[in-house]
C-alpha cells in the first residue's frame, strides 16, 4: 500500500459552484490544503494535472489490474460532520476510450458504510451525484432507473443509486475503487463536493413519463408523438398482418398448429409427448408433430403502473373530468415477498396506460354534445377487437402458443393451443431457503397442502377439463428450491432452512424422522456428521444451524440431498395425482425452474410429464447440463426467455442483455436454433408480449424492454420480421419424414 500526505499545494479550495451552494472536500487540480491519501495498487502519477478535449482541467489516477485496487482519502485529522449534507458530488472522466465502472464508497467512524456503483461512459466529463441516503429506483418504484448522464441546469449529471447507512455527523473516509479491472485503468477526477441540495436527485425522475406512458427524454424510431401517429401505425400493420395470414393459410398445418406433411403419430385427441427415433415430440390431437413456439403474459393489462405519491414521474396524466379517466384504477401489491423488498410506490391509484392508448388509437369518437344529447358513457376496452387482432399477430409472427398468464378470452377463440398456471394458495407451512424471491416454499408434508393442491387443480380444470386446445399445466412458477450462490448454505438452502424451524411445521418433523430411521440416536448422527450434540432434542429447538457438508463428514451431504428429494417428491407427487384425478388428459408441464437443485428436477422428471425450465441465456444449453437431463429421459420445454436492450423507452434490460434493439432478432433465431438441436426440447416460450411500463409493473416495479410490442401497442417492426423468419424454419426441422403409426409407446 502506498500512503501519501499531500502538500498545501494540493486540496480543499471551493470550486466553481455546481447546482447550490456545496462544500469542496478536495479539489485535485488547484490544491491548497492538507489531506491524507492512501493507494492501494493504485497511483497518482507525478505529473501536472491534464486538460482535456472539452479544455477541462482534471488529475490521473491510475488503477491497476489486481483484485481491488483503490484510492482512500480522509481528514487530516478528526472527521468530517456531513450532518446539513444530502449529497455527496464528483467530477469525473473515463480516462479510457471505453466505458468504467468505479465504486465509491463512504465509512463513518461507527464502521457504518455507505457504497455506490458508477457506470462512468466514455467521453467528457460527468458529475456524479450520490444520496448520502440509501437510495435506489426501487425507491422511486421501478426495478432500473432512467439513463445516466442527463442534462440538468446545462451539466450532464450522472444520479447514481446507494446502499447502506452513514453516521453524517462521524465521516471517516472516502474510497474510490475498482472489481478487478483486465488492465491499468485511468480515471480524470477534478474535485469531490458535499451539499445540502436535493433537487438533482429529484429532477431525474421528475417528467420523466410521458402522456403516452413513454420515456420522455429518449428518441427511438418507434416512439408516439400525437394519437394520429397511433392510428396510422394501427393501419399500416392491419395490411401487414392480413398479408402475413393469408401466407399462413398456405402452410401445411392442422386445426392446432401441428405440421401435416411428414411424420404422423396416433391421434388421441388431446396434447401428449412422444419419443420417436431418439426426440422428443409434443403430438396434436390430430396426431402431428408440434413444436410449441409461445408467447408469456398475451392480456390486455401491461401498461398498468402506480402513481400515487408520484404524480411529478409523469408528465401528463388526465384529469378526472377526461374520458381516458376511465382507465385509473386501485390496487396493492406491498405483499411482503423478496420481490417487494425495498420498493416504494406499490399501491394506491394506479393508471393504465396500455389501455389508454388502445382507445386513443381505435377509439370511437364521441359526437360534439347538444342540448338534448346524453353524455358519452366513459371508453372500454373492446375485448373482442383487442382479442382478433392479438391472435391475428401471433399467427401472423409464426407462434402457436399462448404461454402462461395469457388472457382466458383468447383461450376460448380455440385458434391457439394455450397452457394454464396452477398457484396453489393456502394456509399451508412454509419454509425459507434465503432467496423468498415469490414467498417461502410450500411445505409439501403439510396436510394443508394438498387441500390446497386438490382446491387450485379442481378449479383449473373446471373449464378445460375436455379442451383439446389445452396443452397442460405448470406447478406453479419459479419456486425457491435454493438459494441463489455456489456455497452449500445457498444449494442446500431448503435443508438448512427447514432444521432453523421449529416441529410444529410438519417438513421439519419429516426431516427429523429421516435421521433418528437412519442414526436411531444422538450418538450416531453426532459421529456421521461431526458435531457434539449431547442431546435429539436439541434438534427440535428453532434456530438450529446444521454443519456445513466436508469430505471429512460426507454423511452431512448424502442427508441433505436425500431430505431435499423427498421434499421434491412429496411435492409434485401431490400434484401429479390431484391432476391424475381432475385432468387425466392433459399434460403436467413441470416447475418452470430458475434457481433449483437436481434433487427437483429428477422429482419433477418423474411424476410430471415435461420439464420446464425459464433460461435467461444465450442458449439453452448454458442454463442447465443437457447432458444430465438426457439421463433423466424427459421432454424440455423452455418456458421462458428472452433478449432485451435499453434503447426503446423501458429503463431494465432484463436478465439476459444485448447491446441494442437491432441485436434482439439474431439473439431470438440463435437461441431458437441452439433449442432446435436438442433433441429433448419441445418448445420455447418468449417472455413476453409487451414491454413492461418505463415507470414499472404494478406486481414488483419491474419496467424491462423485451416486448414484441410496445406500451403504445405498436410492435418492433424490425424485430417481429426477424422472429417470424426464425419462426418459420422450425417446421422444416420438426415435420421429418413421413412413418408409419407409432410403435413405441406415449408418455401421456
Amino acid at each position: 500500500m502506498l500512503r501519501r500526505t499531500l502538500p498545501a499545494a494540493f486540496l480543499l479550495v471551493l470550486s466553481q459552484p455546481l447546482l447550490a451552494a456545496q462544500q469542496t472536500l478536495f479539489n485535485f487540480v488547484r490544491p491548497t490544503s492538507v489531506v491524507n491519501v492512501a493507494t492501494e495498487d493504485a497511483s497518482l502519477p507525478q505529473y501536472n494535472a491534464e486538460q482535456t478535449a472539452e479544455g477541462e482541467v482534471l488529475r490521473r489516477v491510475v488503477f491497476n489490474p489486481v483484485q481491488r485496487p483503490s484510492l482512500r482519502m480522509s481528514p487530516q485529522s478528526g472527521l468530517w460532520d456531513w450532518s446539513a449534507q444530502k449529497t455527496l458530488t464528483l467530477r469525473l472522466q473515463s480516462g479510457m476510450d471505453w466505458a468504467l465502472t468505479l465504486n465509491v464508497t463512504v465509512q463513518s467512524a461507527d464502521g457504518k458504510t455507505l457504497t455506490s456503483r458508477i457506470d462512468l461512459p466514455a467521453g467528457p466529463a460527468q458529475t456524479v451525484v450520490i444520496p448520502l441516503q440509501a437510495a435506489s429506483p426501487l425507491s422511486q418504484g421501478m426495478r432500473a432507473g432512467p439513463p445516466m448522464p442527463w442534462t440538468y441546469e446545462g451539466q450532464r449529471l450522472i444520479v447514481a443509486s446507494s446502499s447502506g447507512e452513514l453516521d453524517l455527523s462521524q465521516v471517516s473516509a472516502i474510497s474510490l475503487s475498482m472489481n478487478q479491472p483486465n488492465v491499468a485503468q485511468s480515471v480524470l477526477i477534478e474535485r469531490i463536493n458535499v451539499q445540502d441540495d436535493e433537487r438533482p436527485q429529484q429532477a431525474a425522475y421528475s417528467q420523466l413519463i410521458d402522456g403516452y406512458g413513454q420515456y420522455s427524454r429518449g428518441r427511438w424510431p418507434e416512439k408516439v408523438a400525437s394519437d394520429e401517429q397511433l392510428k396510422a401505425a394501427a393501419g399500416k400493420e392491419q395490411q401487414q398482418l392480413k398479408s402475413w395470414l393469408a401466407e399462413r393459410e398456405k402452410q401445411p398445418l392442422d386445426r392446432f398448429g401441428g405440421w401435416t406433411g411428414g411424420q404422423t403419430f396416433d391421434a388421441k385427441g388431446f396434447f401428449r409427448t412422444v419419443k420417436r427415433d431418439g426426440r422428443w415430440y409434443l403430438v396434436t390431437p390430430e396426431g402431428h408433430p408440434f413444436y410449441s413456439l409461445g408467447v408469456n403474459a398475451v392480456n390486455d393489462e401491461p401498461g398498468r403502473t402506480y402513481v400515487a405519491g408520484r404524480e411529478s414521474m409523469f408528465s401528463d396524466l388526465p384529469k378526472a373530468d377526461s374520458p381516458l379517466a376511465a382507465f385509473y384504477g386501485e390496487g396493492n401489491n406491498n405483499d411482503g415477498n423478496a420481490s417487494s423488498k425495498g420498493r416504494n410506490f406499490n399501491q394506491g391509484r394506479w393508471f393504465d396506460f396500455y389501455a389508454a392508448n388502445l382507445e386513443r388509437a381505435y377509439g370511437k369518437p364521441c359526437p360534439t354534445p347538444t342540448a338534448d344529447a346524453k353524455p358519452c358513457p366513459p371508453p372500454v376496452l373492446d375485448t373482442a377487437r383487442w382479442q382478433a387482432h392479438t391472435l391475428d399477430r401471433l399467427q401472423a409472427w409464426g407462434f402457436n402458443t399462448l404461454g402462461n398468464w395469457s388472457e382466458s378470452s383468447l383461450e376460448q377463440a380455440e385458434r391457439v393451443p394455450y397452457t394454464l398456471p396452477l398457484a396453489i394458495v393456502g394456509d399451508y407451512a412454509s419454509i425459507s431457503t434465503g432467496m423468498d424471491w415469490w414467498g417461502a416454499m410450500p411445505d409439501p408434508f403439510d396436510p394443508r397442502f394438498a387441500m390446497a393442491t386438490e382446491r387450485a387443480v379442481a378449479i383449473a380444470a373446471r373449464d378445460h377439463r375436455d379442451d383439446p386446445f389445452l396443452i397442460g399445466y405448470f406447478a406453479d412458477n419459479e419456486l425457491a428450491w435454493a438459494a441463489p450462490g455456489d456455497d452449500p448454505k445457498s444449494r442446500y438452502g431448503l435443508a438448512y432452512g427447514t432444521l432453523r424451524l421449529t416441529t410444529d411445521v410438519p417438513a421439519k418433523r419429516a426431516f427429523l424422522k429421516q435421521l433418528r430411521d437412519k442414526y436411531r440416536n444422538q450418538e450416531g448422527l453426532s459421529k456421521a456428521w461431526g458435531i457434539q450434540l449431547t442431546a435429539w432434542e436439541l434438534m427440535e429447538d428453532p434456530g438450529f444451524e446444521a454443519p456445513l457438508p466436508s469430505a471429512e463428514h460426507p454423511q452431512i451431504e448424502e442427508d441433505f440431498k436425500h431430505f431435499q428429494r423427498s421434499f421434491a417428491d412429496a411435492y409434485f407427487k401431490t400434484i401429479s395425482d390431484a391432476l391424475k384425478w381432475h385432468a387425466p388428459n392433459h399434460l403436467l408441464l413441470g416447475g418452470r425452474f430458475a434457481v433449483t437443485t437436481p434433487e427437483a428436477v429428477a422429482a419433477c422428471a418423474q411424476y410430471c410429464d415435461v420439464l420446464s425450465f425459464n433460461f435467461y441465456t444465450p442458449k439453452p444449453q448454458d442454463g442447465y447440463d443437457f447432458a444430465r437431463l438426457r439421463e433423466l429421459d424427459k421432454p424440455v420445454l423452455v418456458s421462458e426467455f428472452h433478449f432485451g436492450s435499453r434503447d426503446r423507452g423501458p429503463f431494465w434490460p432484463g436478465p439476459m442483455e444485448v447491446a441494442r434493439e437491432e441485436d434482439r432478432g439474431p439473439a431470438y433465431a440463435a437461441f431458437l436454433k441452439a433449442a432446435l438441436e436438442e433433441p429433448a426440447i419441445v418448445g420455447v416460450h418468449w417472455f413476453q408480449f409487451f414491454d413492461q411500463p418505463a415507470s414499472g409493473r404494478l406486481l414488483d416495479g419491474e419496467n424491462g424492454h423485451f416486448g414484441l410490442v410496445g406500451i403504445t401497442d405498436v410492435p418492433y417492426q424490425g424485430f417481429i420480421e426477424q422472429v417470424r423468419k426464425a419462426n418459420l424454419q422450425v417446421g422444416k426441422q420438426i415435420v421429418g419424414v413421413a412413418h408409419k403409426p407409432e410403435a413405441e409407446p406415449a408418455n401421456k
